[in-house]
């Protein structure tokens, strides 16, 4: 007697705590306890939930089953029978289904023997007097019994109900909801604020430090670099010798053509000689005396050239330059580019600003320079120019080519920065909604993909 009323009251336990569960289960949660967690109430090898929708309905949810296949043969079968399940006479109330729901079709006939257990029940979920939601089919090898029934369809109202305001969404709200619906609301209004308040513009961009007015020293003549006297960066003076050309082509170049100056030299003296009795040779005097011009011309420009190969700095300033170890041994070409002497006060900044972060940028526009060797001391600068168009960058990236002065007097940096330094230069532009600024480069994207 004892033990069958423990089984009884663990039952109801088990009843009452399966209708807290639903009640406070999400819209997502509630068809997998349904099929799933009802067998602690009345236990069961297989159930299906079924939603009316008019006059088709879906399988909403199977017990075991966390995704449904619904071309599957067996959600298809399924389907097709609570189909006729719910259209039929006994889809409003709660009772046993057998293979006669086939109502004659063959086909759902042989697929019960195949799909289902032996017993079945059908449990209609329906809130008040209105049309059923759905309904619950639970089977199982065993019958089932008249209490297990009632027991049902004590269970199906507060199914029907928790599935009826999780459809609607009329949840009824916990304690303290209208705190947190005043704090979001608060929340959002202030976000609606800030996103109005007006900020700068601003970018990013890669930048180095270059000389603003660099003296080119290039190749004076075809050869191969000999040597480099000077170091990279290195204080140089007017006139210090800078690199030299290896000078052994010219003079080799300078005794061929001096040879043959000296030829040219003694034929026309000859022809010279016996012009006096020869017409002939009184008439070739003009071509031999332009072969010994053109030989004199040849030999002066070779040592010209030899006295070039010594390239000496044509002011004072800093030479720029990679490795010397680069150039040395290196072939150049007439008028190939070396290095640069700069004066180390005449820097600028050059930036590269790239396609996809370009905005508009006034005369003068205000430029901080973070520098990689020193990131917390920004240095200040004003925009003198901008290229029309945009060119590869050395990353191999389109960008436009920017040019910046650094502040001078009040404000501006202690030192000027030395040539080479890298950085990132932000760059300000005119002031608008904050939320504008936000969605400057999402707006670009939808604006490329929405274009025609």
């Amino acid at each position: 007697m004892s033990e069958g009323l423990n089984r009884q009251l663990l039952r109801m336990g088990a009843l009452l705590q399966l209708e807290q569960r639903v009640r406070s289960c999400s819209p997502v949660e509630l068809p997998f306890v349904m099929v799933n967690e009802t067998t602690t109430v009345i236990p069961y090898h297989q159930a299906v939930l079924w939603r009316a929708l008019g006059r088709k309905g879906r399988v909403v949810a199977v017990s075991g089953l966390s995704a449904l296949a619904e071309d599957g043969p067996y959600l298809t079968w399924l389907s097709a029978l609570l189909r006729r399940v719910a259209a039929g006479p006994e889809g409003r109330r709660i009772g046993p289904v057998d293979r006669t729901a086939a109502g004659g079709d063959r086909a759902l006939e042989a697929g019960w023997s195949e799909w289902m257990p032996h017993h079945a029940i059908w449990v209609p979920l329906a809130a008040g007097d209105g049309p059923p939601l759905g309904g619950l089919l639970l089977s199982r090898a065993d019958p089932w019994g008249e209490a297990e029934a009632h027991l049902l369809d004590h269970l199906a109202g507060a199914f029907a109900q928790a599935w009826l305001l999780a459809l609607t969404g009329r949840r009824r709200p916990p304690a303290g909801g209208w705190r947190k619906r005043a704090a979001l609301a608060a929340f959002l209004c202030g976000l609606a604020g800030a996103s109005l308040l007006p900020v700068r513009e601003s970018v990013l961009a890669p930048a180095e430090v270059v000389p603003s007015e660099p003296i080119l020293v290039r190749a004076p003549a075809e050869g191969v670099v000999d040597r480099i006297h000077v170091r990279p960066n290195e204080p140089v003076a007017a006139g210090q010798k800078l690199l030299s050309l290896d000078p052994r082509q010219i003079e080799t170049r300078l005794k061929v053509a001096a040879t043959a100056r000296d030829i040219a030299q003694a034929e026309y003296v000859q022809t010279l000689q016996l012009a006096v009795a020869d017409p002939e040779a009184k008439a070739r005097l003009v071509v031999l005396e332009g072969k010994v011009q053109q030989g004199n011309a040849e030999v002066e420009y070779l040592r010209a050239l030899l006295e070039r190969v010594e390239v000496v700095a044509p002011a004072a300033g800093i030479a720029v330059f990679d490795d010397p170890n680069e150039w040395v041994g290196r072939p150049v070409a007439l008028g190939e580019r070396i290095m640069l002497v700069a004066d180390p006060e005449a820097v600028e900044l050059e930036i590269r600003l790239p396609v996809g972060e370009a905005m508009p940028l006034a005369d003068g526009a205000e430029v901080a320079l973070f520098l990689n060797v020193a990131p917390t001391r920004p240095v200040p600068a004003r925009l003198v120019y901008a290229s029309y168009r945009s060119a590869p960058s050395p990353d191999g990236t389109l960008a436009y080519r920017l040019r910046a002065r650094f502040e001078t007097g009040a404000g501006a940096a202690p030192e000027r920065p030395r040539i080479g330094l890298k950085g990132t230069a932000k760059l300000f532009g005119e002031r608008g909604p904050f939320l504008l600024w936000a969605l400057r480069r999402p707006l670009a994207v939808v604006r490329q993909w929405l274009v025609l």
